[in-house]
């Protein structure tokens, strides 16, 4: 608690969730709404993947609207695939790579030196690397986009950054910082996070990689698979909601709120404060620093009638990001009748979309494509010289070990080192 009284004294980190980053908007608003200073304050903020994409909205001071049309705009994008992910027109990189180069001011390169702080994860040793500087506007757009890169998901060619290729910052730190003490973590899978949602399983076996502990339950398990198989817009805005009423259990625990929002959800009083633990309702209590108040409630999404009045920026955000578009033709093909048609034209029309949408990524990847073919002519020559090395050696180790004799070694007379001389024979 003592880390929350002087300024810069903590910081924040945000996983990676690929389609949940909705859930750490959620969280950051509950934060701007009813800590602020946690954000002001907070010395550096950390993420990976996409929740580097929320760490810099939040040292932009982006707003919660515009977070949420940014992030539903690519899962609704996917909804509109026939396909989905599998679709040839599926391309995340190229459409977050379209979105930064439009919304970042030119200037962004020397508020991300003062407190961003991007994971990512070196090809092909899998190091894990921290970016906390940058020279330009270029480089914190190459820098996000190579800790959103997904290999084989996004791509086969690892994205540059300042000479080296870099992949997903998942893969090697999931959470940077996760264990220091003065660190606020966010995540939207259950395990040992600060701010997660509430575990409905009696399974206290948890799961240690890439620097984050999980829950090893059905719940993680389903997670896991809606983070790349983007889950409908109802779906995400569900896990938005999930993340403020997690943040603020989080702020409620450590007294960092005026009063006690979530007892007045679940209709029941709070509990009187035991000896030695934390009332929320005090400042004084904040001033102490004492220990955690672990009697605050466990609050669903379905719990609560009406988000509007625990929330009405951010549910005013939600509705503005899930409008449909009014136009006759997307209303059309968002119908039934409209989705049928599109399946059973899917033979005629993939083959056409197969070939426009990679002609077009081949148009674009035109100036790369001198780096790149170097890139992947050294990959296989080291690729090369390894299986050679590794063949080398197997074929050294075999003709170096011994041949062992087919026929059985020859039985060695005893040795009596105290034999005595037999005694001469009697004479007649």
């Amino acid at each position: 608690m003592s880390c929350f009284e002087e300024e810069g004294g903590w910081s924040l980190s945000f996983s990676g969730a690929a389609f949940l980053g909705l859930y750490h908007v959620g969280a950051t608003q509950c934060l701007r709404e009813r800590a602020p200073r946690l954000l002001r304050g907070a010395r550096r903020i950390y993420g990976s993947s996409v929740g580097a994409l929320n760490a810099v909205c939040v040292v932009m001071g982006q707003s919660v609207e515009f977070c949420c049309v940014q992030l539903l705009g690519l899962a609704k994008q996917v909804e509109q695939l026939s396909l989905g992910v599998f679709h040839p027109a599926f391309s995340p990189i190229e459409h977050i790579r379209r979105q930064l180069q439009s919304f970042l001011p030119p200037d962004i390169h020397v508020l991300a030196s003062r407190q961003l702080g991007i994971s990512l994860t070196r090809w092909p040793d899998g190091h894990n690397v921290i970016i906390t500087d940058f020279n330009s506007r270029d480089e914190v757009i190459q820098a996000l986009i190579c800790s959103l890169y997904i290999p084989f998901y996004c791509g086969v060619i690892p994205p540059e950054f300042r000479g080296e290729r870099y992949i997903d910052g998942a893969l090697s730190n999931n959470l940077p910082f996760a264990d220091c003490p003065r660190t606020v973590t966010v995540s939207p899978f259950t395990g040992t996070v600060d701010i997660c949602p509430p575990s409905a399983s009696a399974n206290i076996q948890e799961l240690n990689a890439f620097n984050a502990s999980l829950q090893i339950s059905t719940r993680n398990l389903l997670l896991g698979f809606l983070c790349l198989a983007s889950p409908s817009s109802e779906v995400l805005t569900h896990y938005c909601r999930q993340g403020y009423l997690d943040a603020l259990r989080f702020l409620e625990r450590r007294g960092l709120t005026q009063e006690p929002v979530l007892w007045t959800l679940v209709s029941k009083e709070p509990p009187a404060p035991a000896p030695g633990t934390q009332d929320t309702g005090q400042s004084r209590g904040q001033r102490a620093g004492l220990s955690l108040n672990w009697a605050v409630p466990h609050v669903l999404v379905k719990d609560v009638p009406n988000f509007d009045q625990l929330s009405p920026e951010l549910e005013a955000a939600l509705r503005k990001a899930n409008r449909s578009d009014p136009r006759p033709w997307a209303r059309f093909r968002q119908s039934g009748p409209g989705k049928a048609l599109a399946y059973l034209l899917l033979p005629c029309t993939l083959p056409f979309e197969f070939v426009y949408f990679q002609g077009r990524r081949l148009a674009l990847w035109l100036p790369d494509m001198p780096a790149d073919l170097w890139w992947m002519q050294g990959e296989l020559r080291r690729a090369a010289l390894w299986a050679c090395s590794r063949m080398r050696d197997q074929l050294l180790e075999r003709l170096s070990s011994p041949v062992a004799s087919p026929l059985p070694p020859e039985a060695a007379p005893a040795k009596d080192s105290a034999q005595k001389p037999m005694p001469p024979a009697p004479r007649d």
